[in-house]
């Protein structure tokens, strides 16, 4: 379906820009259905359908990153293939960018039809909480489904690091962006493979990579904690020794013990988590591995030629 309506939206932009060429990069994430014998097909058919297929599952941000690695274009357009990103689109966006006044034009959802109220609420709340911790702003409902000049996605594929969260490297980079409000799209098929626990990471992603406000936050923690307990001490001295109150044990070492000690595993669970990405860079580990190419095709067709 994703093949058969972009090639009518590019033959329809090609009659009436007839300078313009393209073509389309999928990335197979290492999906276990027949996606893979597909693209061998459309591949064979049609020139301009190049593909790279991984070795593994590495995830939508080396999915991403791979194909703007792989592209040849002045202009590079990022979409999902499950038609939630009309192709009809493509037309208004290259007007924004090719007119020179814009480096990239974005979509932007302006409603959330389709998804739970929780699932909403929550999606809002970490827009907000990104703006006033980062000093990279992040619109909320921005897609990644975007129209780039050759010079914007250069410098994204400069930033090569391996914990990537794009809605904030593609904000931080600058460039102008030209926001179309879109409202949502159901996906033409398929389901979603994110749940609700895997975009919590994926927000602890985006957190970690674009702020440095929870290493403060626990700072604050635990002076705020240090605080409360020499109040605290000074209260039960002053209680016993002014007014004679006895001082109750073992509940009050209890609710210390629990305070502090749930305070001292949060604190180093934030610091755990930038430890863990700075581990998990200092490997150096590449960002995708490719099992497969159109043009290991090619090769494979010329060798079984009589």
């Amino acid at each position: 379906m994703f093949y058969d309506k972009i090639t009518e939206v590019m033959a329809g932009m090609r009659s009436e820009h007839p300078e313009l060429d393209y073509e389309v990069v999928f990335i197979n994430d290492g999906s276990k259905d027949k996606t893979l014998e597909g693209l061998r097909k459309y591949a064979r058919m049609d020139e301009r359908i190049r593909y790279i297929s991984f070795s593994r599952n590495f995830g939508k941000e080396a999915g991403m990153f791979a194909g703007l690695e792989a592209s040849k274009g002045d202009y590079i357009v990022v979409m999902d293939a499950d038609l939630q990103h009309p192709p009809e689109l493509l037309p208004e966006m290259y007007r924004y960018v090719s007119s020179g006044e814009y480096d990239c034009a974005a979509t932007r959802r302006v409603d959330r039809d389709g998804e739970s109220k929780v699932r909403s609420w929550f999606a809002r709340k970490f827009y907000q909480i990104m703006n006033k911790i980062s000093q990279t702003e992040i619109v909320d409902g921005a897609q990644d489904y975007r129209f780039m000049t050759r010079q914007m996605v250069d410098a994204i594929l400069s930033m090569r690091e391996y914990n990537r969260f794009s809605k904030g490297i593609f904000s931080w980079v600058g460039f102008r962006t030209k926001y179309i409000e879109i409202k949502n799209v159901e996906r033409a098929a398929g389901t979603t493979a994110w749940s609700f626990w895997g975009l919590f990471k994926y927000s602890l992603e985006g957190i970690v990579a674009f702020s440095t406000a929870p290493l403060a936050i626990a700072s604050l923690l635990g002076i705020i904690s240090c605080a409360i307990a020499v109040i605290m001490a000074i209260v039960t001295v002053i209680q016993k020794l002014a007014f004679g109150n006895p001082t109750s044990g073992y509940p009050t070492i209890v609710c210390l013990i629990l305070l502090f000690g749930g305070l001292q595993l949060f604190t180093t669970g934030i610091l755990g988590q930038y430890l863990a990405k700075t581990y998990m860079e200092c490997k150096n580990r590449p960002i995708y591995l490719v099992q497969e190419t159109e043009k290991d095709l090619s090769k494979t067709d010329s060798e079984s030629m009589p």
